[in-house]
Parts: C-alpha cells; structure tokens; sequence
C-alpha cells in the first residue's frame, strides 16, 4: 500500500506532467500591433491577415537605416515599384515566390515601416506626424509613441529592427543591425517559405529569422 506522503509525491508529479504537457500544447498567440500612421490613419497588422508583414522599426538614431532597408525589401519583392511613380510606389503588385503555381495570386509582402518615438511628449504628436507628412507625402509610416514594438518584440537602439509576421497573424522572429548580403537573402528566404506554407500542396520547413541581441 502506498504511504500518503508517496500518493502527494506521485499527484504532484502528475500534475507537474500534464502542466508541463500543456504548456507545450498550447498555440501560439497572433499578435495584432494597432498603431497610427502620419495621417492620423488607424493602422493595424491584424488587417493584413493573409499576407506576410515585415515590420521596420527603429528610434531616430537608426531611421535612416531603417528607411534603406524598408525599400530595398520592398523593391525585391515588388520590383516594379523601381520607376513607379511616387503615390503608385506602395501599391505595385508583389511577386510570387519561386515555384509558386501558375494563375494563383500569392500572398502579398508589406514592408511596414514605423518610426519609434517613445520620447516625444503627447503635446507634440502634432508635430511629428507633420514632419513625417513632410518627409513621407505618398507613403504610410506608422508612429509608435508609446513603444509598443519595443516591449512586443525586443530592440535595439540606434539600429533598425526587423520583426516578422507570418500569414496567420503569428510572430515569426526578429532581428537588428546592418541587414546586407547573406543576411539580407536568407530574410528573403524566409518571407517566401513563409508565403510557400500557405500552399496546400506544398510542405515548407521554415528556419526562424535569428532573434534580436
């Protein structure tokens, strides 16, 4: 006959298990990042369901890096915008990824950017909204002032950051700095294994984009 002390150690052991068993079992939760853009547009990732979204955030000190980055991944994968005049730039259709069936639209890539402006004061939204008006005339940048990117997804400051969402609305990965050569390719790569797994007939083992330092 088993002691009491032995049926509290076994209970708590079967407890502990099944706890155990259905943390892992548990699905992974959308996030859905609402923010504003510089003409005072609500703006939100969960109204591009069914798309990729390639959020490209950064604080002042890395903006310009950011905007780099933002256009050539825009351009790659919507290479007609090069030439496209300015109110048309966002709007070009995107390309499929390789092997994609002939005749089926793919899911799009938004390359999102957002200026990251926790610092400045309520008063001066104003302002900052303007300016980007001024600097972005065509173009929708969404403004986080109250650095829901950085405590969503991580950051790191003065580089711009690159935060991943698959068509399911799940975040895929992060990740920060100079994003050249290699590291450039294999976030192509990525974003269209991401669009591939949307294919029924197609099973795409997807390697997550490396995580922010």
């Amino acid at each position: 006959m088993l002691r009491p002390r032995t049926i509290r150690a076994c209970l708590f052991l079967c407890v502990a298990t099944l706890a155990a068993v259905a943390h892992a079992q548990a699905p992974a939760r959308g996030v859905n990042i609402v923010l504003e853009d510089q003409f005072r547009n609500s703006r939100a990732t969960e109204q591009l369901r069914g798309h990729v979204v390639v959020l490209v955030y950064a604080d002042r000190h890395g903006a310009e890096q950011a905007v780099d980055i933002g256009r050539r991944l825009h351009l790659r994968f919507h290479p007609s915008a090069d030439g496209a005049e300015a109110t048309e730039w966002s709007r070009q259709p995107v390309v499929p990824p390789p092997g994609w069936p002939a005749g089926v639209i793919p899911p799009d890539v938004h390359v999102v950017p957002v200026a990251c402006v926790p610092e400045v004061p309520k008063p001066l939204h104003g302002v900052a909204r303007s300016r980007l008006r001024t600097e972005s005339p065509h173009v929708s940048v969404w403004l986080d002032f109250d650095d829901a990117l950085r405590h969503n997804f991580g950051a790191v400051s003065g580089e711009p950051n690159i935060a991943v969402i698959d068509t399911a609305g799940l975040p895929h990965g992060t990740m920060a700095g100079v994003v050249d050569g290699k590291r450039f390719e294999d976030l192509v790569g990525v974003i269209d294994q991401l669009r591939l797994r949307v294919r029924p007939d197609v099973r795409a083992a997807v390697v997550p984009v490396s995580g922010v330092q």
